[in-house]
């Protein structure tokens, strides 16, 4: 037991931290979920919005 190199007792309870769930780029990865989604969808939205407008001409009312 002397020739054996120091071991860890808690390197069991502490293996949970050095999972890839945990790691600093899954964490930036899930900070905001749906975020490039709603991006399309918003970007989709704007260029249907600003198409549709720029076909139909003004309407004149006279009051």
């Amino acid at each position: 037991m002397l020739n054996t190199p120091f071991r860890d007792p808690w390197a069991k309870r502490e293996a949970w931290r050095k999972h890839p769930v945990f790691s600093n780029r899954a964490m930036f990865a899930n900070l905001f979920p749906g975020l490039g989604i709603a991006i399309v969808a918003f970007s989709a939205y704007v260029v249907v919005d600003n198409v549709y407008l720029s076909k139909r001409k003004p309407e004149i009312s006279h009051h």
